[in-house]
């Protein structure tokens, strides 16, 4: 069954893969609306697994990051049930005034809610429907990360693809991006020059909305040490990727949790392409079903 807010936009279709509906949230967090864009996929033939949420990276969105990559059509064709999230600020999801509704903190609770109005259930031993299983991709594997470190009661496993053992947009200049929005100064900072570019050229962003996203991620350091999911996950990158380092930096610090942590390295791959991964797809479906 869909569950359809009141005043929900709702956009739906049918393939041979499964049913697809989509809608901007109407639940309330902490006093405000975050107007998040829900997508609900449904397989044609389900495999009886718990639910699969996606969580997009910086300046995506669930449409750029899982849709148009094939992952949506590859985890239905599973039978797995498939929800999507664009974060605030980006793809079809609002812009909220307040920098509150940007911090990693307030996402992770919109998400838990998101996860809860789609039905999603505890873990609970011999049912294999009850859970989540979360992948997540760059600024959604921190996300994602934290999540199953602080939700430990829904998250059953983790697959964490571009991760990264500090979080890049912690560098980000903002007053130098600001300036350059303002009147063209030129940006010295090359990372930041780089990820301010890449939110410019992608369509459906809200630029101011992803600086305050930005200023909001500043706010709260990312320091993976401090909460280490206990569920097995599978960590993922391209082999040119920058932050591959990360990898063993990250089973590392699942390993000394008891948590298993298991490391697939794409050749020929970076950090923007690796998402289109056949080989990414098909490893994470396979370790999800379990």
């Amino acid at each position: 069954m869909r569950r359809v807010c009141p005043g929900a936009v709702l956009d739906e279709d049918e393939s041979m893969s499964g049913r697809h509906s989509g809608q901007q949230q109407t639940h309330t967090v902490e006093g405000t609306d975050p107007q998040l864009y829900v997508g609900i996929h449904d397989p044609a033939a389900d495999a009886g697994l718990r639910p699969v949420l996606l969580v997009h990276g910086f300046s995506s969105s669930s449409k750029l990051n899982w849709e148009d990559t094939g992952w949506v059509a590859a985890l239905l064709e599973a039978g797995r049930r498939v929800i999507t999230v664009d974060l605030p600020g980006h793809g079809r999801s609002g812009a909220p005034e307040d920098r509150d509704s940007y911090s990693p903190s307030r996402i992770r609770a919109d998400l838990l809610q998101t996860a809860f109005d789609a039905g999603v259930r505890p873990v609970q031993d011999g049912d294999p429907s009850s859970g989540l299983d979360v992948v997540g991709y760059s600024l959604g594997s921190r996300l994602a990360w934290e999540f199953g470190a602080t939700q430990p009661e829904i998250v059953h496993r983790l697959v964490l693809g571009g991760p990264n053992s500090s979080d890049p947009l912690a560098e980000f200049d903002l007053r130098a991006a600001q300036d350059y929005l303002a009147d063209g100064t030129p940006i010295a900072d090359e990372s930041t020059a780089r990820l301010l570019k890449m939110a410019l050229l992608l369509p459906g962003n809200n630029i101011f909305a992803l600086l305050s996203l930005v200023e909001a991620i500043k706010s709260e350091p990312y320091d993976p040490s401090e909460a280490v999911p206990h569920v097995p996950m599978l960590l993922v990158a391209g082999e040119n990727d920058e932050r591959i380092g990360s990898l063993p930096q990250l089973a590392e610090l699942a390993r000394k949790a008891g948590s298993p942590a298991e490391q697939l390295i794409l050749p020929g791959r970076n950090h923007t392409n690796a998402v289109t991964s056949r080989a990414f797809k098909q490893a994470a479906i396979s370790f999800l079903a379990v």
